[in-house]
């Protein structure tokens, strides 16, 4: 292969990877600045603790004055060298991304004057709510922020062990630790938010997946199957069976939608086939063609 040829390749890479990751990038971002300045407006000023390593980088602000963004960058780095090799380079890549970038934005929002709120309960909710939006676009893209992430991933790998039970397990441990730095109320104010990250994360994790898995249960399946195609833009797939009680042969359209196009769905099975049997469910995640990509996973 020749220098050329050989340059040509990586700019082809290089091309498909920007064209591949873009959105990434962008959601990644938004995430962390957004993660950032609930750590900088509604935790830090108000000497609120936080859960996970950037709740060791806050204590470690409040006792000793070392800045969580320098705190968070050498806790991250360790991590990564520790269990970077079991994870995949994807992961690992974009993890070094988002915490240099939140490191930075913890930096360069720590001088911003932040107005201050008097009551401490929507300080907790508010910076939860921040906090939980950031965290869930960056996992939204199949990467992390690092922290307890790269601990739980690696840890999941090697011994199977439930993610959300051990991360509860850090956090809970974190939090009560800082009792002894915060006090006792403020340590309550830190359980609500990060409790609140938490609902609000997985909120925003869904919303971006929920789908409707419909069941239609009928004797005119091959129509419904093409109007799902053609009006839709749908595909479909068709479950042959017979009726328990009836005895009799019936096909079962089984499809995948979102819920506008269920409803849609449902207004043509009512007035065309009002003889069909309709079951719809929730999808909370759909993996595949024309839905989430397998390498967000």
């Amino acid at each position: 292969m020749t220098r050329k040829q050989h340059v040509k390749r990586i700019k082809n890479r290089v091309e498909l990877f920007c064209l591949g990751e873009w959105s990434t990038l962008l959601i990644s971002t938004i995430g962390s600045l957004l993660y950032s300045i609930g750590v900088t407006a509604f935790t830090l000023p108000y000497h609120f603790p936080d859960s996970g390593v950037m709740g060791i980088a806050v204590i470690l602000k409040y006792t000793i004055g070392l800045a969580p963004s320098l705190v968070s960058l050498v806790a991250n780095v360790g991590l990564l060298l520790w269990g970077g090799r079991e994870l995949s380079k994807r992961f690992v890549g974009w993890t070094i991304y988002n915490v240099l970038l939140i490191s930075f934005f913890l930096q360069a929002l720590d001088a911003v004057p932040y107005p201050m709120i008097q009551d401490m309960f929507l300080v907790a909710i508010a910076g939860g709510v921040i906090k939980g939006i950031g965290a869930g676009l960056v996992f939204r893209t199949g990467t992390s922020m690092g922290g307890l992430d790269v601990v739980v991933a690696v840890m999941r790998k090697r011994l199977g062990v439930e993610v959300g039970q051990m991360s509860f397990y850090f956090n809970t441990f974190i939090l009560a630790a800082s009792a002894g730095f915060v006090g006792f109320e403020k340590m309550l104010y830190g359980f609500v938010s990060s409790y609140v990250v938490g609902q609000v994360m997985d909120s925003v994790l869904t919303s971006f997946d929920k789908r409707r898995l419909v069941f239609i249960v009928t004797q005119d399946a091959k129509a419904i199957a093409d109007y799902i195609a053609s009006d839709l833009h749908r595909g479909s797939t068709l479950l042959h069976g017979s009726g328990g009680y009836s005895g009799g042969d019936y096909t079962t359209v089984m499809c995948l939608m979102n819920p506008r196009q269920a409803m849609v769905l449902k207004r043509y099975l009512a007035k065309e086939h009002p003889r069909s049997f309709m079951a719809i469910t929730d999808a909370s995640e759909v993996l595949g063609n024309g839905f989430k990509r397998w390498k967000h996973v």
